[in-house]
C-alpha cells in the first residue's frame, strides 16, 4: 500500500510540475533524463542488474523444474497417476 501511495503522489507531483512549468522545463527534464540514461556508470549498473536477474531466474527455473519432476515421480510411485497420464487421447481403432 505504501508503494502505491508513493507512486500516486509522484504521478500527481509530476502532473502538477508539468502543467505549471510548460514545455521548456519539460524539455530540460527530458534532456537530463536522457543524459542520466546514457551515463556509462548507469548503463553498467543496469546491465549488471539485468545479468543478475537472468542468473537468478535461470536457477529458479531449474529448482522449480526439479521440484515438479520430484512431485510427479512421488505421485507415480504412490499410485496417484495424474489424470492427464491416465486418459487415452485420440481416436481408437476398436
Amino acid at each position: 500500500m505504501r508503494y502505491k501511495l508513493v507512486f500516486v503522489a509522484g504521478l500527481g507531483l509530476g502532473f502538477v510540475i508539468g502543467t505549471r512549468a510548460g514545455r521548456e522545463v519539460y524539455e530540460r527534464m527530458k534532456t537530463s533524463a536522457k543524459q542520466v540514461a546514457e551515463n556509462p556508470a548507469v548503463r553498467n549498473a543496469a546491465e549488471s542488474a539485468a545479468q543478475s536477474g537472468r542468473q537468478v531466474a535461470g536457477r529458479a527455473m531449474h529448482v522449480v523444474g526439479d521440484q515438479a519432476q520430484r512431485i510427479r515421480s512421488l505421485r507415480h510411485h504412490n499410485g496417484q497417476v495424474a489424470s492427464y497420464e491416465e486418459e487415452d487421447w485420440g481416436p481408437t481403432n476398436t
